[in-house]
């Protein structure tokens, strides 16, 4: 499928997933109208695998499993298994385009009891893109690709709490080396990290068979700002974000058992300010000393990335918002709920909400999904259905992973192992 950057820009935009050059006029936040935090290679923040992605993009105090690398590595020093590898697939905006998708691959190995190593691989394609000259002249044909690839270390500091540093490398290719306004583009280059901390201690309950608390907390991206110009002093930050997350499983029998969790997210990127306007013809105004636009209510987004992640609890406008900058501030939190039911560990059955604020980028939806486990082999599915129409571009998204988990590389303890099951 042929598609110009200008069609996709403004697909981007409408789905709140911008790329570094999608934008929105700040200066037309006058009366709580759209305010959306953009950010470069939002693509690390879309949930890769169909577990996660049927429990509404929960994944920062579940249980254990072998894509654990893209919400919290700390997580894997718990896993009954040793080893695990997983590939998950994604056809993406699949109501406007057929060509986009994701594919990621995650596997882990623990070394002891007390510590995990792990690593993924996060690809995403645009698909086909047909370029074009500021006459609408064709350029040429490319298909802009996006990756990172990333490993972790994950360690128990005591029996229930463990620590994680996942260092990452991402790359993207928008625009192929074309040229826009007349300058080259390139492709970014940005270096990032995550650090994570997770929590399991079982619990004693009466009328139980079992019960367990799960708590996780994952601070993800932080790094360099990314450029696609040499010539440019524009740099947009990567998508840091926050989560917070609880869960708690409650096992009714020796074959049943329900785990119900819930999550926070909140963007670690600076809010775009109400910029000053001529009040004759609404021209933004600019500072004749700096040349940089003055700003009316807010804080300036051009900082360090140290000063972004600070900035970025205080310094929403909140103009139109019912407690002004912390009305807004409270407005970029997502939230999100997820029920996993599983039957002998064999078969699951699982249920999300995630909400995004409708000034926010609107995201909300419902996903359902339901797993497979035999032996060593897993399969699991993943559909998600908006609650803001079925022409959002979101809707219908499909995501497929199938994993392989070991409880160990001898071969007597995986026949053992299928045994059981």
């Amino acid at each position: 499928m042929k598609k110009t950057t200008t069609i996709l820009a403004l697909l981007a935009l409408f789905f709140s997933y911008q790329t570094a050059y999608s934008q929105i006029n700040p200066g037309q936040l006058g009366g709580k109208e759209l305010n959306t935090i953009t950010t470069a290679v939002p693509f690390l923040l879309i949930a890769p695998d169909s577990r996660a992605g049927a429990m509404g993009d929960i994944g920062c105090a579940t249980s254990a499993d072998v894509n654990s690398q893209a919400y919290n590595a700390a997580k894997y020093v718990f896993s009954p298994n040793t080893f695990g590898i997983s590939v998950s697939y994604s056809p993406w905006l699949h109501n406007l385009v057929n060509d986009i998708n994701l594919a990621y691959l995650s596997a882990y190995w623990k070394i002891t009891e007390m510590d995990a190593i792990s690593m993924s691989l996060r690809y995403f394609s645009l698909g086909d893109i047909e370029f074009t000259d500021d006459q609408g002249n064709k350029m040429s044909d490319q298909n802009p690709n996006e990756f990172s690839l990333d490993f972790a270390y994950s360690r128990k500091l005591i029996d229930q709490l463990s620590i994680a540093v996942t260092p990452r490398f991402i790359y993207s290719n928008l625009t192929a080396n074309q040229f826009v306004s007349g300058e080259e583009t390139k492709p970014g280059l940005a270096g990032a990290a995550d650090i994570a901390l997770f929590y399991e201690q079982s619990l004693k309950a009466k009328r139980l068979h079992s019960s367990i608390l799960r708590a996780g907390l994952s601070i993800s991206n932080i790094g360099n700002k990314m450029s696609y110009s040499s010539g440019t002093l524009r740099r947009d930050f990567l998508p840091t974000n926050l989560k917070i997350g609880v869960g708690y499983e409650l096992g009714f029998d020796e074959y049943n058992k329900l785990a119900i969790n819930g999550e926070i997210n909140k963007l670690l990127v600076p809010t775009n300010p109400v910029y000053a306007k001529d009040s004759i013809d609404g021209r933004i105004l600019y500072n004749p000393e700096t040349g940089k636009p003055i700003i009316a209510y807010g804080k300036d987004p051009d900082v360090s990335v140290p000063q972004g992640i600070i900035q970025s609890f205080y310094d929403a406008p909140g103009i139109g918002y019912k407690a002004g900058t912390f009305g807004e501030e409270m407005a970029e939190i997502n939230w999100a709920l997820g029920l996993e039911y599983s039957y002998r560990d064999l078969f699951f059955v699982r249920l999300g909400y995630f909400h995004e604020n409708g000034y926010k980028g609107a995201r909300q939806f419902m996903t359902v999904g339901a797993g497979i486990k035999y032996n060593i082999f897993n399969i699991d599915v993943a559909y998600l259905f908006t609650t803001n129409g079925q022409n959002h571009p979101l809707a219908n998204t499909l995501r497929f992973t199938l994993s392989f988990d070991f409880v160990s590389f001898n071969r007597d303890a995986i026949k053992t192992q299928g045994k059981l099951k």
